[in-house]
């Protein structure tokens, strides 16, 4: 009788312990299922950032400007629109890298399709830009209206050569393109792009800006 007193004093305090462990148990996989889901949670939005850079790379605006040579005394600017999303073209600077400020600006209206070109005769704002005898690198940017904000593209530069008034060679530099980043002087510093909004840094009061400086920043 003692014996059997003494198993069932065992088997009551083994059923005792069943809650607690139990409860361990719980807890332990409780832990396993939640880091399950921040790692579930972590790829998730590592993918949603993956696909929202994928769509901007996609959508966002890509211009290239491309100067050459026509005639002895003309020039053609060639703009090709890289991107899907269509542009309206505002304003076309050329300048020599010598100088900070743009010598020639000639204000546009023109739409600018997904995958197509544009073109424009610019031999005479070119040698008004260069003179009578100049040789070395100028450079040309664009200010153009996408998606309800305006931007602005890199310094396309070219290697141009003048005498007497007469284009002899124009020829589109190898140095490539600056990635222009998008201005935003307060935060972390963001991802680069291709062009650079320009509405970013546009001042509260503006009222001493000049209206053909709006869009202007100095460096090549």
């Amino acid at each position: 009788m003692q014996w059997i007193n003494s198993f069932r004093m065992t088997f009551t305090t083994l059923v005792s312990y069943i809650p607690i462990l139990a409860t361990v148990l719980t807890c332990f996989f409780s832990v396993i299922l939640a880091r399950a889901t921040l790692r579930y949670v972590e790829a998730t939005d590592k993918g949603l950032a993956l696909a929202r850079e994928e769509f901007e790379r996609e959508w966002s605006p890509d211009l290239h400007i491309k100067l050459e040579r026509v005639s002895p005394t003309e020039a053609r600017v060639v703009v090709t629109n890289l991107a899907k999303s269509s542009v309206l073209l505002q304003l076309l600077q050329l300048r020599k890298i010598s100088h900070a400020v743009p010598f020639e600006r000639c204000r546009l209206n023109d739409p600018l399709v997904g995958g197509m070109t544009w073109s424009s005769e610019m031999g005479k704002r070119i040698l008004a830009c260069t003179g009578k005898e100049f040789e070395g690198p100028i450079a040309a940017c664009l200010t153009f209206y996408c998606s309800g904000r305006m931007f602005r593209t890199d310094w396309f530069r070219s290697q141009i050569q003048v005498r007497d008034g007469r284009i002899l060679n124009l020829e589109p530099s190898n140095m490539p393109a600056r990635r222009v980043r998008v201005i935003d002087r307060k935060g972390p510093e963001r991802r680069r792009d291709f062009v650079q909004d320009v509405t970013a840094e546009v001042a509260p009061d503006h009222r001493d800006m000049k209206p053909d400086e709006n869009f202007f920043v100095t460096g090549a």
